[in-house]
């Protein structure tokens, strides 16, 4: 393990207090990317679940690097659903600590494809404080904040008012009435824009709004979350030809666009 300079970073002088190092692991030029931080609850609906995947996958694929706290719930899927080496994580505590241990995989995979950050030296274990700090940092490094689950009081809209600090926008999923009452909360006093149409959400980012995906028939059915069984009887053995290709996945019996 290194450190370097936060002055390395050019995302950080909105902060509270300035952080004077950072420890790493992985590859330092994920940082000159473009980067959107993705953050929500630990306990994810169905829907949060397949949308957060789906909206990191794609972003990836246009070159978008996705920043998170590898805590269990959203940040874990949104790490997990970009491209192999797109990714930043953010942890509240030193980088020979792997936590939560549930994603002590992910963590490894990260540190090798990716790369992983922390303001805390090696023994030092998260505190309270300190995973306040890191919701800081994920958010001061990302350009927008989209937050695709939270309760009332939930520690993402502490992220929220990091990122209203910091004027930056904040996006969120919009939700059935009984759900996700944190981000219904904020679309209801103005302070976050909900994303109903991917495509219509990169344009409004200038991100490229193209990519092959796009002109494939078959991916573009699979990307409305299709059962598999839906999905073979439209398709038949191509399905299964996707699927061995690792175009798609199949989780909970729903297919995912990887």
């Amino acid at each position: 393990m290194s450190s370097v300079l936060a002055d390395y970073i050019h995302d950080l002088e909105a902060m509270s207090i300035y952080p004077s190092t950072m420890f790493y692991k992985g590859n330092l030029s994920l940082l000159t990317n473009r980067k959107i931080s993705i953050v929500g609850t630990r306990r994810p609906n169905i829907y949060t679940k397949l949308f957060t995947h789906r909206l990191s996958n794609e972003l990836s694929k246009r070159g978008i690097t996705i920043v998170s706290g590898a805590a269990m719930g959203v940040d874990a899927i949104a790490h997990k659903g970009v491209l192999k080496t797109n990714t930043i994580a953010v942890v509240a505590n030193g980088l020979d600590i792997k936590y939560p241990r549930v994603n002590k995989q992910l963590i490894s995979q990260i540190e090798k494809d990716g790369l992983m950050l922390s303001m805390f030296e090696d023994g030092y274990e998260a505190r309270p404080y300190s995973f306040v700090q890191r919701n800081e940092l994920v958010v001061a490094l990302g350009e927008i904040l989209i937050v695709t689950q939270a309760d009332l009081n939930s520690g993402s809209l502490r992220s929220v008012e990091f990122a209203i600090k910091q004027n930056k926008k904040i996006y969120v999923l919009p939700h059935r009435i009984d759900e996700s009452l944190g981000t219904q909360e904020l679309l209801r006093k103005g302070l976050a824009h909900p994303i109903y149409n991917l495509e219509s959400f990169f344009e409004e980012l200038a991100i490229e709004t193209s990519s092959s995906h796009f002109n494939d028939e078959i991916i573009k059915f699979c990307q409305s979350n299709p059962s598999y069984d839906d999905a073979v009887s439209h398709y038949g053995e191509k399905i299964f030809q996707y699927e061995l290709e690792n175009k798609i996945i199949v989780e909970n019996g729903r297919i995912i666009v990887r």
